[in-house]
């Protein structure tokens, strides 16, 4: 279900419960979100946080992309991404055909940089280069992978499907973000990386959080807790197990299981002190600062709005941070400055996330949905929060 112009999900989310024939009350009984504060979202007076969404999703038994209304398909087609999901797809089919005999793949090297590149401009925000590449580089990597048959070569074919995994998922498409995540397994187990394996876990675990599935992520977590206590101990090792335990404390804050959050930022931050920043560990961000915007996470998800923008008010940035994190940290926190009324402020974060990853945050749910409750509101804002909608095509 493609979002309308100016449909924001308060507005799809009624239409939704009417099609199930249920009344507020009864949605809000069903889905677990107070009726004081569904009814907030359909009117748009505030953004549905992601915890809202997902109950929504499972309470009406459909999917989260639905309730979000993605892909975007009309701005998709505007930017000239639509074109490009067609190839990844197609490059995700071919994984178990063995060698293309049309294809005379680079040497590993070489295929390994470009996949590199690959993962950076992703943690850059530069989602078209990477969606335009991804294909042509997994179905070269396929080939070379099936002639060479080593641990390396299925590791870099499963980088590559990662790729398309972070492309496929900020871009909206859930599905083809599943089927990524399943190449991922796949050229995971036949590399015998239990470090790779670890991270698929985690990824999958993310999947199963965004559609409300919260026991079923927490499970994946465990899981990957254990398939990393097979790897060799060491600094990978750790950054893995860390942001394992973020994934899982920000799953518990959704699930509104306070003390078992807590015992998981507990247990990243315990790590993070010993690996310091790991920013360039299989490009996870890793570390205290990424603890600590998982904490800003979590207080957000727990509802406490007002301590989660304190958190986020004492956070600094070290150089170099990833470009989609950061706005993905300032989109979280003017989402939760409409919550405690700061508008104004709200505005000038959804600025930044926008100056540090265009790309990124004309995609991303939460940036669109906090400008149209900041719409909804009728308040005074500058000239240019029009011309930022004009920008979004809302």
């Amino acid at each position: 279900m493609p979002a309308l112009p100016a449909d924001h999900t308060g507005v799809r989310i009624k239409r939704l419960r009417r099609e199930h024939h249920l009344t507020l009350r009864a949605l809000a009984d069903l889905s677990g979100v107070s009726y004081s504060t569904l009814t907030k979202v359909e009117q748009g007076q505030i953004p549905a946080s992601p915890h809202v969404t997902a109950s929504i999703a499972r309470a009406l038994r459909i999917s989260h992309a639905t309730v979000l209304g993605q892909p975007y398909v009309d701005e998709l087609r505007a930017d000239d991404l639509d074109i490009l999901i067609r190839p990844i797809r197609e490059a995700l089919d071919v994984y178990d055909l063995g060698p293309d005999p049309e294809i005379s793949p680079r040497p590993q090297q070489l295929l390994a940089a470009d996949a590199e590149a690959l993962l950076a401009a992703v943690r850059a925000g530069e989602i078209k280069q990477a969606a335009s590449q991804v294909a042509g580089l997994i179905q070269e990597t396929t080939t070379a992978a099936h002639l060479a048959k080593t641990t390396e070569a299925w590791r870099l074919l499963a980088s590559l499907y990662r790729t398309a995994y972070d492309v496929a998922a900020k871009l909206g498409f859930g599905d083809l973000a599943a089927i990524s995540l399943s190449r991922m397994d796949w050229a995971a187990t036949a590399a015998g990386d239990a470090v790779v394996g670890g991270m698929y876990r985690y990824m999958r675990a993310l999947t199963y959080m965004r559609e409300g599935q919260y026991r079923t992520g927490a499970r994946l977590i465990t899981l990957g807790l254990s398939a990393l206590e097979q790897a060799a101990p060491g600094r990978e090792r750790e950054v893995l197990t860390g942001q394992l335990h973020l994934g899982a404390a920000v799953m518990a804050g959704r699930a509104q299981d306070k003390s078992l959050a807590e015992l998981h930022l507990g247990e990243a931050d315990r790590i993070a002190v010993g690996t310091g920043e790991a920013g360039r560990v299989h490009w996870l961000s890793f570390g205290p600062t990424n603890v600590a915007v998982h904490r800003v996470s979590v207080q957000a998800e727990m509802d406490d709005y007002g301590t989660a923008v304190e958190t986020a008010d004492r956070l600094g940035f070290p150089s170099g941070w990833p470009a989609s994190r950061r706005a993905h940290h300032y989109a979280e926190v003017a989402r939760a400055q409409v919550w405690t009324g700061d508008t104004d402020s709200a505005f000038v974060n959804l600025l930044r996330a926008r100056k540090i990853a265009p790309q990124q945050s004309r995609y991303h749910p939460t940036v669109r949905e906090t400008y149209l409750a900041l719409d909804a509101g009728k308040r005074r804002l500058p000239d240019s929060f029009i011309s930022y909608g004009v920008w979004l095509r809302l």
